[in-house]
């Protein structure tokens, strides 16, 4: 694939991937042919600023969970109001990450 198509890839969607994963993501899209760039850019990537909002202010009932792929966490969240708070916490806490592994997950899916 052509570097210019790779490179405005990555300043597009960037910031929802891990930034440690990026170069390795990088080289694997280097290596595909043109024709597969309109299937990696119509994976539809969760933005991490998204998530926050969403996890926090709707995260007892298990939204950010369902959201992200996760039913049976979802469903545990939404019947016991987020473990009592307690998960809850730790999934505002930690949802950037799990957005970002959650992308390169489904980037490399397409891959």
């Amino acid at each position: 694939m052509d570097a210019s198509k790779v490179d405005s890839f990555f300043v597009t969607n960037g910031k929802n991937l891990p930034m440690d994963k990026i170069e390795s993501l990088r080289e694997k899209m280097l290596q595909l042919d043109d024709s597969r760039y309109m299937t990696i850019t119509s994976v539809e990537l969760k933005d991490s600023t998204t998530m926050i909002l969403i996890s926090f202010f709707l995260g007892e009932l298990g939204v950010d969970r369902f959201m992200m792929g996760e039913t049976g966490m979802g469903v545990l969240k939404l019947l016991t109001g987020g473990l009592c708070g307690i998960l809850w916490l730790l999934d505002v806490i930690n949802i950037t990450k799990k957005t970002k592994e959650y992308n390169y997950n489904e980037l490399i899916k397409v891959l």
